[in-house]
């Protein structure tokens, strides 16, 4: 099983939004992708609850894929590049793992 996990810093307002707005709205886009590709296996999505720290990220994904061909269908789906789309407008930093999970 693959886990990829990608954690963002949000910028303090984009797209028209402050922070909590656009990571409440990047929640429910991330949250969606399972219903539109049929390759994710789970989905967590995590908003940050203690904003006042600095080095604190503001959301986090987990996703499961049975197989690295799952993984890599996902990254070229047209619904995880919408994704992309809205989060290159409102994130600031992004860190990410891929990794092999041994059941």
């Amino acid at each position: 099983m693959i886990r990829h996990i990608v954690m963002w810093k949000l910028k303090d307002e984009a797209a028209g939004a402050t922070k909590q707005r656009n990571a409440e709205k990047l929640k429910l886009i991330l949250e969606g992708l399972r219903t539109n590709i049929d390759e994710i296996r789970a989905v967590e999505v995590g908003i940050q609850i203690n904003p006042d720290d600095k080095q604190a990220y503001d959301v986090v994904l987990i996703c499961d894929f049975e197989t690295e061909l799952d993984f890599k269908l996902y990254t070229r789906n047209p619904h995880h590049k919408k994704a992309i789309d809205f989060i290159d407008k409102v994130v600031d930093e992004r860190w990410y793992v891929d990794y092999n999970v041994d059941l």
